[in-house]
Order: C-alpha cells, then structure tokens, then sequence
C-alpha cells in the first residue's frame, strides 16, 4: 500500500442531468496536505464537486483519477453530510461499526471507541441510542464515525450549517486534531470566518465552475476576480 491515495486529479469533469449542465468543465488537482475549503454562492455545484471527488456522483465526462486503483482509493476516504445519519444503534454501536467493516482487532476496536468517545464528549453515553442525540452530538459522533478508522481523505459538506457555536467550535476542534494527524480534508462552507479559520487553500465555485482558487492567505486578503470580491462583500452573484 502507498503511503497516500494522492493526489486526486480532475480532467475534464463535467456534470449534467436532463440536459442541464450541473458541473464543468473542471481541471483540479488536489494534492496530499491541509484543509481545501470550498466556498461560493447556493447552486454554483461545491456539493456536486465534492461528491464527485468521493466517487458517488455519475460523470457525464472527464476522469476522476487518484494515486491508487479506485477500490483502493473507496475505502481509504470517508464522507460526512451536513445532515448526519445515525444507525439505529447505541453510540458505541455507531462508531464499532466502520472498524468492524475493515475487520479491525477486537482490542484495538474497544481502545479507539474509547479514545474517539472522550474526544467528542460522549463516554457517557455510549449505551444510548445515537438518534436521541442533540443536532450537535449526533454531528460530532458522525465525524468521528468518519475519522475512526483513520482515512487519508475526509469530505465535510457543511459539517457545522445547522450547529451553534459552542458545537461549531467543537467539531473545529476534532478537525484540527485531524489535520494534525495527517488528515487530508476537504470541506464546503457558507461560514467564511470557518473558512479563514480552518483552511490551508481554497477553491471558488460559480456556475458549476472553478472560478478562482489559491492559498488561504491570498485567497481570502487579495481575491482576484471581481466575483470573489463580490462574493465576499456579500452581493449576489447571478
């Protein structure tokens, strides 16, 4: 097994459904270190894109190419949505889960189950039915369900969209202890202050496009394009 599954590369992507072009054409290369955020207006396609990185969205055209054959590169990535889906299963249940798929040591499972319920807070509730979780306890135990068995890759769609602050700071939190764990995250926001806080490089999305995209610090201080700018000042693009 190589050391990672990237970089992920895109040529030539598009996306359409009856008739209408929902992403494309797009060339992106994602390499193998920090936090990509991407940002832009409701239906520029960040969700589309993201879903084709992981795999589960059909390409019309274009490849979705990674390091290593693609069975390989499925296994070795999670995927978290902006509404976490809970097994109707105990807490401790939801994370033994992904570990049992990939046949993990039944010692080894226990101690990460242990590990990952104190880091989201929830070691005293783990006999309890993970749906009875509150919005912001049922998001956490998501991610770490996604970061358990350690992936080389996480794709966060709008993980904090409908969290208060204290869970917002919470799963930031879990983020940047996964990034400092090697962690390759990609993730779509409406919360540019997350944005600015989290990420390492940023991609623009309008129209189903790849409109502008740099390091963080450029990116978010000295935006090219009229668009971006506009975007940040809050305008409405059309």
């Amino acid at each position: 097994m190589v050391s990672t599954i990237l970089p992920l590369i895109l040529k030539d992507v598009a996306v359409r459904r009856r008739g209408k072009r929902l992403l494309g054409p797009v060339d992106l290369t994602l390499k193998s270190e920090g936090l990509t955020m991407i940002v832009g207006p409701n239906g520029s396609g960040k969700t589309t894109l993201l879903r084709v990185m992981h795999g589960v969205e059909r390409l019309s055209s274009g490849s979705a190419t990674w390091a290593v054959a693609e069975e390989e590169a499925r296994h070795r990535q999670s995927y978290v949505f902006q509404t976490p889906i809970m097994l109707r299963r105990t807490v401790a249940d939801n994370l033994r889960y992904p570990l049992q798929l990939i046949a993990t040591p039944r010692a080894e499972v226990e101690t990460r189950i242990a590990r990952w319920a104190k880091r989201i807070g929830l070691e005293e509730r783990m006999g309890l039915q993970a749906t009875r979780l509150s919005g912001g306890e049922k998001q956490k135990l998501a991610l770490a369900r996604a970061l358990i068995r350690k992936p080389d890759v996480l794709f966060l769609d709008e993980p904090c969209a409908n969290l208060d602050g204290a869970s917002t700071r919470d799963i930031e939190s879990i983020l940047q202890t996964a990034l400092s764990e090697k962690t390759r995250i990609i993730m779509t926001t409406h919360d540019l202050g997350q944005a600015k806080r989290l990420a390492r490089d940023a991609i623009f999305m309008l129209h189903g496009v790849v409109h502008e995209t740099g390091l963080a610090t450029g990116f978010f201080s000295a935006p090219q394009t009229a668009e971006l700018q506009a975007f940040f000042r809050g305008d409405i693009i059309a």
